[in-house]
């Protein structure tokens, strides 16, 4: 399935949680599945159209006091047929692609500082990620702790504490690599 096509049913997805703007759409995403999916307004508005045009979703307009129509998106069951057809499909493998594991690679063209460097730095986000998915979970627990969809975001969130963690683990791995090579480099050059 192409990206479009993901596109469409994450769009479905969240439209699941609730009628919505294609504004709380993307604020949605940005609160809850963004560190492994996102959607752009420019993605996010065709397909609510073609979502309408199909009639998987209905929009309707609310009026407010002061401010703007809000063009407001609900899911038909037509398109909740749709999300449960498309969730019972296997998801399909996906490429994998990483500048720093690239850099990585061709290293040796280089000074080995330059590589300890590269993984200081991706170490150091991963750090910063840890505390972010901690402080997710803990407010996931408190501000949603009876809500019946609690456990799949904590699944999805808990795949992101675990790579993260392999990711830090690897980190602390190679940096202790790329220090003996280092040791090795200069050692030689004497």
């Amino acid at each position: 399935m192409a990206k479009a096509n993901t596109s469409r049913y994450a769009v479905l997805g969240v439209l699941s949680l609730g009628p919505m703007t294609g504004y709380d759409i993307k604020k949605v995403i940005e609160g809850s599945i963004a560190h492994f999916w996102s959607e752009s307004y420019g993605q996010i508005y065709p397909i609510l159209k073609s979502l309408a045009a199909e009639g998987l979703a209905e929009p309707r307009t609310e009026r407010q006091r002061g401010k703007p129509d809000r063009r407001v998106h609900s899911l038909t069951t037509k398109g909740r047929e749709e999300l449960r057809r498309w969730l019972a499909v296997p998801a399909r493998a996906e490429t994998f692609r990483s500048e720093l594991l690239l850099k990585l690679f061709l290293g040796g063209a280089a000074d080995v500082a330059a590589s300890i460097r590269q993984v200081e730095h991706f170490r150091a986000h991963q750090q910063a990620l840890q505390r972010t998915y901690g402080e997710l979970e803990r407010r996931l627990r408190r501000d949603m702790g009876s809500h019946p969809e609690l456990p799949f975001w904590l699944i999805t969130l808990g795949f992101g504490q675990h790579r993260n963690a392999a990711l830090l683990a690897w980190s602390d791995q190679t940096l202790k690599t790329l220090a003996r090579l280092r040791t090795r480099r200069r050692a030689r050059r004497r």
